[in-house]
């Protein structure tokens, strides 16, 4: 029996055919710009796709975009005032192309996406060693090195890929409903945000107000909360850290892989075939995520509504928002493979629902405060149960009750 014929040899290639391959691959991997990183992600790789991707189609800033920002948030800061009591910004807003979204946007995914790529390019190089034939192990020498370099180059191209595509979709920094930014400012990508307020068919001044609005109260938000970003961020990171990979499926690629054609490998990941099936914890920890994207997305809704009273429009422009987010583009649907998560929270409306309720019972400083520390920030519970929350915002605080108490005590009573 050949190596071809080999059920155990994967790539059917006989030693010296499959060295060279390795060869090959190795020189292709050395030409690739920038390298691994320990855990054989090339996040190099990863930037230099996704700004290739976003500068595909690219315009320059208009004057007709510059000053329908520049109006918008003019007049939204001064909205913005009556409908928060969270302060205004101080920063100019970011005006940025799509490829300048890309190198703000790539730390913050990179943060999300790393634990999901170690765990892919690990498997991926334990899989591939561990179905080749014995006799082919001194052949291969570092494989397993090499193919955890290639898996993660192939995790970097998809998500640079997606991230590309993406910087043509999103309107603003906050767009997508996560902080880009460590040091919170407003920013938008003029040309996306110009042919999305085209294309509504409404009062375009109008519209770069609204949206103008929505972004400031996204960002004046999460400047007021400082806690608020690490927080998000982090419980991502922790949900994406346990999920595990598919070694069921990764050995079936491995035993009928081509080496001649990566596309295989590339897909698998793209439509997050290795990812395994959640445990009742991840489905816990991701509802607790979903929940504190909802809340935050609620809130803004909220508040950009009241902000946006004197706009005539302002009802249609928000029922489109609110159709475009619905839907998740295709790159948003591609980041949601590659960790296994939905950027669109599904109780939003749920959670608009109840700030509105709050709004209207205690009123916005009352309700604003509830932002201050996360022990005060709402839970799954009161989206599900507003006049619970009313109720207790209602009565009087904690620290009213210690104050009576050491009051009582001092006049001996």
């Amino acid at each position: 029996m050949t190596n071809n014929d080999n059920p155990q040899n994967p790539m059917g290639m006989n030693p010296e055919d499959l060295a060279a391959f390795m060869k090959n691959l190795q020189q292709a991997m050395n030409m690739m710009p920038g390298g691994t990183d320990s855990t054989g992600v090339n996040w190099q790789m990863a930037m230099s796709q996704a700004k290739e991707t976003a500068r595909s189609g690219a315009k320059s800033i208009t004057d007709a975009a510059r000053k329908g920002i520049h109006d918008g948030v003019s007049i939204g800061s001064l909205w913005l005032n009556s409908a928060t009591v969270i302060s205004e910004l101080t920063s100019e807003p970011k005006l940025l192309s799509r490829e300048l979204w890309v190198a703000d946007a790539m730390p913050l995914f990179q943060d999300l996406t790393q634990p999901v790529a170690n765990r892919m390019s690990a498997a991926l190089s334990e899989q591939l060693t561990q179905n080749l034939p014995p006799e082919l192990a001194g052949v291969l020498g570092n494989a397993g090195d090499l193919m955890k370099s290639v898996g993660g180059t192939l995790f970097a191209i998809q998500l640079g890929q997606a991230l590309g595509k993406l910087s043509g979709e999103v309107l603003s920094g906050g767009d997508i409903g996560l902080p880009l930014f460590k040091d919170q400012r407003a920013a938008f990508v003029p040309q996306n945000l110009q042919e999305f307020v085209e294309g509504l068919g409404e009062e375009t001044d109008q519209a770069y107000i609204y949206l103008a609005i929505r972004e400031m109260a996204h960002v004046r938000l999460f400047k007021h909360s400082k806690w608020l970003r690490d927080h998000v961020v982090s419980q991502i990171t922790a949900y994406a850290s346990e999920i595990s990979i598919d070694s069921d499926r990764i050995s079936e690629l491995a035993e009928s892989l081509d080496p001649n054609d990566t596309d295989a490998i590339k897909q698998a990941i793209e439509s997050g075939a290795f990812i395994s099936e959640r445990t009742d914890e991840q489905n816990q920890a991701l509802a607790s995520i979903e929940n504190m994207l909802a809340l935050i997305e609620g809130w803004v809704d909220v508040v950009t509504e009241d902000a946006t009273r004197l706009l005539p429009r302002s009802g249609a422009i928000a029922e489109s928002v609110r159709r475009r987010r619905a839907t998740a583009g295709p790159a948003e649907l591609t980041f949601g493979t590659l960790i296994g998560l939905e950027l669109r929270p599904r109780r939003l409306r749920e959670a608009t629902a109840m700030w509105r309720a709050v709004t209207d019972a205690v009123g916005i400083d009352r309700r604003d405060s509830l932002w201050d520390h996360p022990d005060l920030a709402p839970t799954g519970e009161d989206i599900n149960n507003p006049a619970a929350l009313i109720e207790k915002l209602q009565g009087k605080s904690p620290e009213a009750d210690d104050f009576d108490r050491a009051l009582r005590d001092l006049l001996g009573d």
